[in-house]
């Protein structure tokens, strides 16, 4: 017979909230990082081709 799993408590789920939103936050911080290298033209780790527009 199935029985119901204990429940979680709020601190164990608070700390896998904070890990989620710090591994969110680092993602985050990368982009921009490359998003801005890649504005000022010196992005060694990113490749891309410029396309002129006639």
């Amino acid at each position: 017979m199935a029985v119901p799993k204990k429940r979680t408590s709020k601190s164990k789920k608070n700390t896998r909230k904070a890990i989620w939103k710090k591994k969110a936050d680092k993602t985050a911080q990368k982009a921009l990082s490359l998003a801005k290298s890649v504005l000022r033209g010196k992005s060694t780790s990113f490749i891309y081709t410029l396309t002129e527009e006639e």
